[in-house]
């Protein structure tokens, strides 16, 4: 292919013919045999016009120019050829001081799209060389510059002299390439080049010039191998474009792309962090945020403004590079260039409140903040106000949640005779707050204990709120000592209304929150060593009974509190001495990233190992969400249950006969002889004798007595009967001669009450004691 390198003109190459001054052709190329059809010995010695015949007959009288003096005469001419053909060629007639010789000049020729390709090559390399606003440089195969262009003349503030034979990092010392970021120098692009020969395209490159020391530029450059005809490389070529201004506002569009970065934690501090992160280094070399040390503490002022001088707190600070010492820290610097400040100080305000300011730098050789600039800074940092007064807000009302959950949760869980208990609350990092999760453990009559789990929807005060009332309205249904099933039917029902314990009305109150909520409630006997459960759309408790991997409990999950209608069912399992039961909120074991399958599994395999410490085991249970990545509130209530031994217990079969009491007080007398307690044997002889004659008198067959020592220190004695008949306590009158019965018993022991079977009822009194 004609690549427009060796001019069409060129005497050696060309279709030539020598004149001779009479105007006698005397020489004929090859060249112009092929183009004209005529041989050498046809034209030799013929005029130069019937030779070079015009075929429209025009005149050609400058085809015998015989002047040296006169310049080189070109025509566009259609040739008449030897075989009456046609060919429009180019002449070009150049005058010979060869007289002597008898050479007078030369004329050659062209096809005419051949000299005009050439020409407008010719034409486009001058306008590259000296018009193009494009810069142009050629690399020999050592790297030094070979050639450039005008427009890099006039950038650099070099002359070509200043430039050929040295290489590009001499000439721009200070630059460096932004992209792509495995570039290396311009050395590394230029070697790699006329090595491969691969191309090499957009290397954007950042330098001051030394025509303007006191300024970034940055040009987009590409790269391209140069080879002679035989493809022997000669070096590399270079184009590059000034982008300076168009890189800038790309940069200041990136930004306010990733201005969405700024405030995703709803976090203060991390909030200033992300700022700073987004600025540093594309927009500004130096970044310093300080807020007010209010909202820092979340205790924010209530007026509009802060007019009491609270002192700052740097919470955020980035730096592309150290800062130079001279760099004021405070204040406003104009650069004494037109070009605007190196540095501005911008205040972060929202809701007509001031939260603090961010400070922007830049150092030279980069161009000061420009209008726009400034502009974007303001944009951003209104963007940062915002979120800052967000994550303030949220900060203060989190804490007020989780304050208000953390104080209605249990302060410190008890730990009864029959169960080891542990347990863990982790709140929610999701924004909207913390949860409802709640747990706890109560001890109730023969010293059985209550074991509480529930969940409300929702998260934030009203959450916490609600979990306070359900919480309190649990531990008030257990001390009726209900069954679990009964207990969460009552909740159930109070749930239903408008209010927990409060009646529906007609008025527009807003649906409660507890509707919805999940909860189980389990009961523990360690006399029997059953555990009794009931569960109101609530997960199972994973068992791990010692020699056996831990399982899931098969138990029916009724619907959650408040939807009604259906009855919840009891559950009873008999566990052995040592078992684990892990009671917990899906919180723990469900998340967006993996199914509850997943969670569950998770947490079986942590439960094999159920005889190590359970503070120890919550600890690991918890670790992923306590992490800060919980999207939902997790608790975790870890119970091993003991069973009570045989030799603490003992039981009297009564009948109903009142001279049965006296037995009764000789067995109550005889077993606190056996355990060691004959101190306590007037007071529990007293308490016997009256539960038994008040089931003797009012109650029904069959009457049973029992005894209980639990390791707490605590004597229980309880009386059973088949009747359901409640005792209550009243004033006797001074001339009554009875009615002082209970009122005696509750005198003498420290807590006492009744509670229901479906065979009956049991009055049971307790009492601490000393030893």
């Amino acid at each position: 292919m004609e690549t427009g390198q060796v001019s069409p003109f060129d005497a050696t190459t060309a279709a030539t013919a020598v004149i001779d001054s009479q105007g006698m052709v005397i020489g004929w190329s090859s060249a112009a045999e092929t183009l004209f059809g005529s041989l050498a010995e046809d034209v030799l010695g013929r005029p130069v016009d019937e030779v070079l015949h015009d075929a429209d007959s025009r005149p050609s009288p400058w085809l015998h120019t015989t002047d040296p003096s006169r310049h080189v005469h070109s025509e566009t001419r259609k040739i008449r050829r030897a075989d009456g053909t046609s060919v429009t060629v180019v002449l070009q007639v150049s005058p010979l001081d060869h007289r002597s010789t008898g050479a007078a000049s030369v004329v050659v020729a062209a096809t005419v799209d051949r000299a005009r390709r050439w020409m407008t090559d010719q034409s486009m390399l001058h306008g590259l060389s000296t018009q193009s606003p494009v810069a142009l440089t050629v690399y020999g195969p050592d790297l030094r510059l070979r050639w450039i262009n005008d427009v890099l003349e006039e950038q650099l503030g070099l002359t070509r002299s200043d430039c050929i034979g040295r290489y590009s990092t001499e000439l721009l010392p200070q630059g460096m390439i932004l992209a792509p970021e495995s570039a290396g120098t311009l050395e590394d692009v230029i070697a790699k080049v006329l090595e491969t020969g691969e191309p090499v395209f957009d290397v954007l490159y950042s330098s001051p010039t030394p025509a303007d020391l006191s300024h970034q530029r940055i040009w987009s450059c590409s790269y391209f191998r140069l080879s002679d005809a035989d493809g022997s490389p000669l070096g590399v070529g270079e184009s590059s474009f000034d982008i300076t201004n168009r890189y800038e506002a790309g940069v200041r569009v990136a930004l306010l792309g990733r201005a969405s970065r700024i405030g995703t934690s709803l976090d203060v501090a991390r909030t200033a962090q992300d700022l700073a992160a987004v600025v540093v280094p594309d927009f500004a070399d130096h970044v310093e945020v300080d807020l007010v040390e209010h909202v820092l503490t979340s205790d924010r002022l209530s007026s509009g403004h802060d007019k009491s001088g609270t002192s700052l707190r740097r919470v955020a600070e980035r730096s592309a590079q150290p800062m130079p010492d001279a760099v004021p820290r405070l204040g406003l610097l104009f650069s004494a260039e037109a070009g605007g400040p190196r540095r501005i100080v911008l205040p972060l305000a929202a809701r007509d409140t001031v939260l603090g300011t961010v400070t922007l730098s830049r150092t030279p050789p980069r161009y000061p903040f420009a209008a726009q600039d400034v502009t974007l800074a303001e944009e951003l940092v209104s963007r940062t106000a915002v979120c800052i007064d967000n994550a303030s807000r949220y900060a203060r009302e989190h804490t007020t949640a989780l304050t208000l959950q953390r104080s209605l949760l249990p302060q410190v869980v008890p730990q009864p005779t029959g169960v080891e208990v542990a347990h863990r609350y982790v709140p929610t990092a999701d924004p909207l707050g913390v949860g409802g999760d709640w747990y706890d453990v109560i001890p109730l009559s023969g010293a059985r204990v209550g074991l509480v789990v529930g969940d409300v929807v929702g998260h934030g005060l009203n959450a916490a709120a609600t979990m306070g009332r359900l919480r309190t309205t649990v531990r008030a249904l257990a001390a009726l000592d209900l069954t679990p099933d009964e207990l969460l039917a009552r909740l159930d029902d109070l749930v239903g209304q408008a209010r927990v314990g409060i009646h529906r009305t007609n008025s527009d109150t807003p649906e409660d929150q507890a509707l919805g909520t999940t909860c189980l409630y389990a009961i523990y006997d360690p006399v029997t060593a059953v555990c009794t459960l009931a569960s109101a759309g609530h997960p199972a408790p994973v068992v791990t009974v010692p020699g056996h991997p831990p399982e899931l409990l098969d138990l029916s999950a009724g619907p959650p509190l408040g939807i009604g209608g259906l009855p919840f069912d009891c559950a009873e399992i008999r566990l052995a001495e040592g078992s684990l039961l892990a009671f917990y909120t899906d919180g723990l074991v469900e998340s967006s990233g993996e199914e509850m399958d997943t969670g569950m599994a998770s947490l079986r395999r942590t439960l094999v190992d159920s005889a190590q410490n359970l503070d120890a085991l919550c600890d690991v249970i918890t670790a992923p969400v306590s992490a800060g990545s919980a999207e939902d509130d997790a608790t975790l209530l870890l119970v091993r249950v003991k069973s009570l031994p045989a030799e603490n217990t003992a039981s009297w079969r009564v009948a109903q006969d009142p001279s049965a009491v006296a037995g009764t007080r000789e067995f109550a007398r005889a077993q606190l002889e056996q355990w060691g307690l004959e101190a306590m044997a007037f007071v529990t002889e007293l308490v016997v004798s009256e539960l038994v004659t008040n089931a003797i008198r009012y109650g029904s067959d069959p009457i049973t007595l029992r005894m209980l020592r639990d390791q707490s220190r605590t004597l229980i004695c309880e009386v059973t009967d088949g009747a359901h008949t409640s005792p209550y306590l009243r004033r006797a009158a001074n001339d009554d001669e009875g009615g002082r019965g209970l009122f005696l018993v509750a005198q003498c022991m420290d807590r006492w009450g009744t509670r229901y079977t479906r065979e009956g009822k049991t009055i049971w009194a307790e009492i601490k004691l000393d030893v």
